[in-house]
């Protein structure tokens, strides 16, 4: 249960709502509570720097979308080209990030809102009370920063830690792959509370600098792992329960001798575990090894400054403005973001029309509708769409049973301190849940400002029906992006990446720090391409029969990436390194793979010849590539 958070969202919703009830301005207070709504929505982070980004920055382009909607209210085409516009542009910077996504999103709402709401005050005030809300979520929020500075950071890292032991139990068995994927999330979250918290340091940071040389010091203990499951070796119990104490250290930030009591290693997998392991507790216990560390640790984010040490003392990453500039151009040069961004400006054009040229009851609800359906990386458009109609009927029940029973005025207050907590309590479970919870605060707010009572209920129904269909029809049956396009090219890319990872892995001059960088960025596309996966599945057919059809290939080109690491591993570890002509063998074999993968939508087996010399530390990689390319290949 997230306490806190549900603490947050009922003073957040109610206090503006009893403010301008206390003001005399109800409405005013209801534009408020609305802009907290987003900032409840988006309170999602743990680490505080990273609820600044995700409840501060979308606050910002919520206000200019509803300014822009408010200025063209009433205004028919020119509403409808306006609105359009700004979902093309959401559409389009919806895909640089998580910040950025929030961000369009609450552009393209509150955009909705303005153009489909007579909002009280002059044009600037809704986008001033709507983004005070909001703010007020976030300095909540705050209230505990100066008491739980760095904590959310060591915690994350700390749990990264705990995954590694699981994965470490899960060597040898069925479970090791979910636990890998865990690990990899985990890497990721990690990282990003890191990176975040170095946004707002510009010198040496020492507890940054060790919190960034923890988590290097983990990613050898996974490759380790990746080796003994490879060779189907469980380990010792005594070996996850070590990183487990080492993660207890990590979080409460202890520094003293750490006494690991590992067992003695009887092979080449064991001695390269115990050997990460020894070097992870220097790193954890500060050490002079882990001081070297944090003074030369290698950034393994594949970012472009190529030492921590320099990052932090010469700047660090990019720019803040140099960032911007690349992410723009990448937009702007994107197929995939002018493809989204054309959906998106497609169903809110038909919806806009609806509501401001046709002269029937429809509301703002119909684009608002659109744009939470057709947010790609939400989840399947499909199911997203019939999840909205459900949680909406939901929803509606008890909108239903407030608006009859409780009247306008000062009982509002209460029943909003009572609703706002569900949303991000039941918003964990799933988005149907989340749009159950959030219509009725909602639709009460919205009768606060036009006092229509039960006389939305219907009509919200009917505009949610409207909105769901227009998404499915012009935004999914339209748009018939083939499981190929989707993701088969994404995988393509993945096994082409694994050849280049191949032939610079088992070089004569291997930059470690590089090596591992490659390793990360494999392992977060084939997690990513795991995720549009399990998207896929919840599809009609035939998109869902393919992604059935197509998980096998997923695994096995996991499986081909751990066997490279575990032969990385070995090398590292005294076993002969292979020859350049075994090096370009494998890495052609999967290069031919990549390119059977864009040029097939369905999979075909071929019998590969991968021989190569008895004993060879490649051989598990041969293997494992013959399988691949067992189950798809050119024809």
């Amino acid at each position: 249960m997230p306490w806190a958070a549900a603490a947050r969202a009922a003073i957040a919703l109610a206090l503006p709502l009893a403010i301008g009830l206390a003001a005399g301005e109800p409405a005013y207070g209801a534009l408020a509570s609305m802009g907290a709504l987003s900032g409840v929505i988006g309170d999602t982070a743990d680490a505080y720097r990273m609820r600044i980004f995700n409840i501060a920055v979308p606050q910002l382009f919520g206000a200019i979308g509803v300014t822009i909607g408010s200025l063209v209210h009433g205004h028919g085409w020119v509403a409808v080209g306006a609105v359009t516009g700004v979902a093309l542009v959401s559409g389009m910077i919806s895909t640089i990030g998580a910040v950025a996504s929030v961000s369009s999103l609450l552009l393209l709402l509150n955009c909705s809102i303005g153009a489909g709401l007579p909002l009280p005050g002059s044009w600037w005030l809704a986008p001033v009370l709507m983004s005070g809300g909001g703010l007020l979520v976030l300095a909540l929020a705050l209230l505990a920063w100066p008491l739980r500075s760095g904590i959310p950071e060591r915690a994350a890292v700390a749990h990264t830690y705990r995954t590694v032991a699981d994965l470490l139990a899960a060597t040898g068995t069925e479970r090791y792959v979910d636990v890998r994927l865990a690990v990899t999330q985990s890497l990721d979250q990690s990282y990003d509370l890191a990176l975040a918290r170095r946004a707002f340091h510009h010198g040496r940071n020492p507890e940054l600098a060790r919190l960034l040389a923890q988590l290097n010091a983990i990613t050898p203990v996974v490759e380790a792992a990746a080796a003994a499951h490879q060779f189907d070796e469980p380990l010792a119990p005594e070996i996850p329960d070590a990183v487990r104490h080492l993660a207890d250290a990590v979080e409460t930030g202890y520094t003293g001798p750490i006494g690991l009591g590992l067992p003695v290693p009887t092979n080449e997998t064991a001695r390269a575990v115990d050997h990460a392991l020894r070097h992870a507790a220097d790193v954890v216990s500060d050490r002079s090894a882990g001081k070297a560390s944090l003074r030369n640790v290698d950034d393994r984010l594949g970012r472009p400054s190529p030492k921590l040490s320099a990052s932090l003392d010469q700047g660090g990453p990019p720019s803040l403005r140099e960032r911007a500039t690349r992410a723009s151009r990448n937009v702007l040069l994107s197929a995939a973001s002018w493809r989204y961004g054309l959906r998106l400006a497609l169903c809110i054009g038909l919806a806009q029309a609806l509501v401001s040229l046709v002269p029937v009851p429809r509301s703002y609800w119909v684009a608002l509708t659109i744009t939470f359906v057709m947010k790609p990386d939400f989840g399947s458009v499909f199911s997203r769409a019939l999840l909205r109609a459900l949680g909406t009927v939901a929803g509606l029940v008890v909108a239903a049973v407030v608006l009859a029973l409780v009247p306008l005025g000062w009982w509002d207050v209460p029943v909003m301190f009572v609703l706002g907590p569900l949303i991000p309590v039941l918003g964990r479970r799933g988005y149907g849940y989340q749009t159950a919870a959030v219509t009725p605060v909602i639709l009460l707010l919205s009768d606060v400002l036009n006092q229509l009572g039960t006389a939305l209920l219907v009509p919200r129904l009917v505009d949610s029906l409207i909105g769901c269909a227009i998404a499915l029809v012009a935004g999914y049956l339209l748009w018939p992006e083939s499981w190929h396009t989707r993701v088969g090219d994404r995988l393509a890319d993945a096994v082409a990446d694994t050849a280049r990872y191949v032939e610079y892995a088992f070089g004569a001059d291997v930059d470690h720090a590089a090596r591992a960088r490659m390793r990360r960025r494999l392992y977060r596309d084939l997690s990513a391409i795991r995720t549009e996966f399990q998207r896929a599945l919840s599809e009609p057919p035939p998109n869902g029969r393919r992604a059935a059809a197509w998980l096998p290939l997923v695994v096995a080109v996991e499986r081909i990436v751990d066997a490279t690491t575990a032969a990385g591993v070995r090398i590292r570890h005294g076993a002969q390194r292979p020859s350049p002509a075994e090096i370009s063998h494998v890495a052609l074999q999967l290069r031919e793979l990549s390119d059977g993968l864009r040029e097939t939508d369905t999979l075909v087996a071929v019998r590969t010849d991968l021989t190569g010399p008895a004993g060879s530390v490649l051989e598990p990689l041969r293997q494992e590539v013959a399988a691949a390319r067992a189950i798809a290949s050119p024809h």
